[in-house]
């Protein structure tokens, strides 16, 4: 636990931290929170503190923000990391908030950075003091607080969300860093062209941390002062794309690489893709979500998507990476010209709706097997009507569900792909059923 900036800082720093903004007016980006008249800056030029979450990806201010905004109410800023400290930890940092309340008279910031790595014991722990008015806490996280915290320490916190810095902003903070004597690259001299940093924003995606550590790596490396073409291939190719393995982002690219299929745009999906893959996902993992489309969102309209896709993945496993990648990119385009239909995934939900609600309903007795003897004395399939015995291989009026479901119809073909043909079909066979039914009813 200590104060962020505190005296014991090394004689050297890093240039993210060296930048670190000491006023409201020297934050980038957030407008959507900072801007006048704006909840958050509201509440920083009152001197209204309370406790709150930050939730963002990394490099877009919440530590920075934390630190104003105790500046700006003259609180004590205590820190705590969620990766290293317990229980006993955050009692200590509440006794030590009392303690400056009645010494000193000022309240107590105490800011927990990766705070979703808490448990649930351990948020507990700040929930009374929370209430209380001990202290005011915020938290800062990478992670949907509707998964990582409990929903009685979220209920007490106002939650800012805080977006990726768009790349103009960032251009904005390289320029500073590199003109700025004081606490920036100034006094070395560089020269960077515009075009050189918005390359290097491109490549910093969003993250303010990065981008000034890039800048940083790029005037080591800069001949005669110059940060030209040659230093930023060296800086900013490699760079990743923000991606996590599980989290937010994992799942909202394959969700819209999902609604890209079903929506039957190849270029979005083709680019979804390629980003997923770019971040490091796991092909595989693709592989499998494609064939859910394959049946969920196309099914019978097209039934060679499923074979296709099925292939792919073949080749993948075959091929490996990065071969075998564009095996799923003709997967992918395939499938978001396919016709669509979700009469399959519909058919299957109301059918397993009725497996479940409706217990175990019997066999009826002409569709049992009939292997013995006494089986057959039970009447076991009595009455059965072998189909190809019958016209067109078809026993109309014939009924296969449980007494409890006659009627059902789950399966209703769209009228598009395949599928307009399955529809004709089953269109007559169904009247083929309703007009065989009544006879049969009036010669029992």
């Amino acid at each position: 636990m200590a104060d962020l900036f505190s005296q014991d800082a090394p004689p050297w720093r890093p240039l993210a931290d060296r930048m670190r903004p000491h006023t409201l007016d020297e934050v980038v980006g957030q407008c959507h929170l900072l801007d006048p008249g704006r909840p958050l800056r509201r509440a920083l030029e009152a001197g209204h503190l309370h406790s709150m979450l930050f939730w963002g990806p990394p490099g877009t201010g919440k530590t920075t923000l934390a630190r104003l905004i105790a500046d700006s109410v003259n609180a004590r800023f205590l820190t705590l990391s969620a990766v290293l400290s317990g229980v006993k930890e955050v009692r200590e940092a509440v006794d030590e908030a009392k303690r400056i309340a009645a010494e000193e008279g000022r309240p107590t910031l105490l800011f927990v950075d990766e705070v979703h790595r808490f448990n649930k014991a351990q948020q507990d722990a700040f929930l009374p003091h929370v209430e209380a008015g001990v202290i005011a806490l915020v938290g800062a996280t990478t992670e949907n607080p509707s998964f990582a915290l409990n929903n009685a320490l979220l209920s007490r916190l106002r939650t800012y969300v805080l977006k990726p810095l768009d790349a103009q902003a960032l251009v904005s903070l390289l320029r500073r860093a590199l003109d700025d004597h004081e606490r920036g690259l100034g006094e070395r001299g560089l020269s960077a062209s515009d075009a050189a940093l918005l390359r290097l924003a491109h490549a910093a995606d969003g993250d303010a941390r990065r981008a000034l550590n890039m800048l940083e790596m790029a005037a080591d490396l800069a001949e005669h002062g110059v940060i030209d073409d040659a230093v930023l291939e060296q800086v900013a190719e490699q760079a990743p794309r923000r991606f996590d393995h599980g989290g937010d982002y994992f799942y909202d690219q394959i969700s819209v690489l999902h609604k890209s299929l079903r929506g039957s745009d190849p270029d979005a999906a083709l680019y979804w893709l390629t980003r997923m893959l770019d971040g490091g996902a796991d092909p595989e993992y693709i592989a499998r979500r494609l064939v859910r489309v394959a049946s969920e969102d196309i099914g019978n309209a097209d039934p060679r998507a499923l074979g296709l896709i099925l292939d792919a993945w073949d080749a993948y496993q075959r091929l490996g990476r990065p071969e075998g990648e564009l095996a799923l990119a003709q997967a992918t385009l395939y499938l978001a010209l396919a016709p669509k239909s979700n009469a399959v995934y519909m058919a299957f939900k109301a059918a397993m709706k009725d497996a479940r609600e409706h217990g175990s309903l019997e066999v009826p007795m002409h569709l049992r097997n009939a292997p013995t003897r006494l089986m057959k004395q039970l009447d076991y399939s009595k009455g059965y009507r072998y189909a190809h015995d019958e016209p067109e291989a078809f026993a109309a009026g014939e009924v296969y569900l449980p007494d409890a479901l006659q009627g059902r119809q789950y399966y209703q073909p769209v009228e598009r792909g395949l599928e307009i043909k399955l529809r004709e079909k089953l269109d007559r066979l169904r009247q083929l059923n309703a007009k065989a039914r009544p006879q049969q009813r009036d010669s029992s």
